[in-house]
């Protein structure tokens, strides 16, 4: 079969070029195309609001939250675009892509008109609260508690690794609301206001970027029952529906292979010669990133037909860690120490790829979800 986008699509990519040429080359450099930075934050602000007047920030949600019902392969160009750009639109990916759409499954009309316009809108940041010293791989391991006290749940515990958690102005936070619960039991998910008494936040320094990791300590934290994202106990089945977009909803393959063609042109334009190894770790690294894009593809296609999560979503995030991976590893090979150069395509490509194998799930994990799952291996 031949894969083709269809011409809508195209058009509707070419004008998505236009705008982003247009509008990054004099506001998207430095500090404000580092992650996590204030700069970054805030410059994603700008630009999302921007997005949102050409009605590209949400254009997958229903016409009822202000989306326009597009297609989720129109949302993929779009996020190709975005991506390889360097994802200007910063934590606000996360908001359109998949705490936006937890929000409409699962939300009440209350929870549902206060949080979803100003997303839609591109003017909040929210953080995810989810992994935890001793849980990061582990999510059904946590131990945040949230003891439920009249119409408040008084929340205890620490999540780590927060990406945005020092600049956020709400928290989709995963607890356990069953003290005598294991596992998958017993897990709430609640939507917290911050900043909150009782809430501290510290920056983690990362390798990533700038105040892209946190650590966010509850004590005594007061959260409304009413902030009750779903079912009490019943998070989980919440949760697993949101990681399902996440990792597809982040096109890094994208990014990957547009910094691969830089380093090759960069180099031919220096006239400097690739060598076999130079070669055949591009071949390598090109290969990878067209496996992740059509892996990715097929979850997109499953999304387009409403069907449900399945595990071709974890292939298509592993293959996106090899892809991210391979990259890096080509760009050292065509480049050699220059790639270390700070605030560089490339060496921001090499920190990267430290980081892909834990973001949304740790690669050894969703390799564990994939023997399961998609080959009928038993547990290990």
């Amino acid at each position: 079969m031949e894969f083709g986008w269809e011409s809508d699509h195209l058009a509707y990519r070419d004008d998505v070029v236009a705008f982003l040429d247009e509008e990054l080359p004099s506001h998207w450099h430095g500090a404000t195309a580092v992650l996590g930075s204030r700069e970054n934050v805030a410059y994603s602000r700008r630009f999302a609001g921007l997005l949102a007047e050409r009605g590209w920030l949400t254009p997958h949600w229903p016409s009822e939250y202000g989306g326009e019902e597009a297609s989720p392969w129109m949302l993929a160009a779009l996020g190709e675009e975005l991506w390889s750009r360097g994802e200007p639109r910063g934590p606000q990916y996360m908001n359109a892509n998949w705490i936006g759409p937890s929000i409409m499954a699962h939300g009440t009309p209350e929870q549902q008109s206060r949080y979803l316009p100003p997303i839609s809108a591109g003017n909040v940041v929210w953080c995810q609260g989810f992994s935890e010293p001793d849980s990061g791989t582990d999510l059904a391991s946590l131990r945040t508690r949230a003891e439920r006290d009249g119409a408040e749940y008084v929340v205890n515990g620490e999540k780590i690794w927060t990406s945005y958690g020092d600049v956020a102005e709400h928290c989709y936070l995963l607890v356990r609301t069953d003290p005598q619960s294991e596992r998958h039991q017993g897990i709430s998910v609640l939507l917290v206001d911050m900043p909150a008494d009782g809430l501290e936040v510290n920056t983690i320094p990362g390798v990533v970027g700038e105040h892209s990791f946190n650590e966010l300590v509850f004590r005594d934290v007061r959260v409304p029952v009413e902030n009750r994202l779903g079912p009490e106990h019943e998070g989980w089945a919440v949760v697993r529906e949101a990681l399902s977009f996440e990792r597809v909803g982040a096109p890094r393959w994208a990014r990957a292979a547009f910094v691969l063609n830089e380093a090759i042109e960069a180099a031919l334009s220096a006239d400097r010669k690739l060598d076999e190894v130079a070669l055949q770790a591009i071949g390598v690294a090109k290969s990878a990133c067209e496996a992740a894009r059509i892996l990715s593809y097929r979850v997109i296609d499953e999304r387009a037909r409403d069907l449900p999560p399945s595990p071709h979503g974890n292939m298509a995030r592993a293959a996106m860690v090899q892809a991210e991976r391979l990259v890096a590893e080509a760009c050292l090979t065509i480049d050699g120490p220059e790639t270390l150069a700070y605030g560089s395509r490339a060496d921001h490509q090499v920190r990267k790829s430290l980081a892909a194998g834990v973001a949304a799930g740790t690669y050894e994990v969703q390799l564990n979800l994939i023997s399961r799952l998609h080959l009928g291996l038993p547990k290990g």
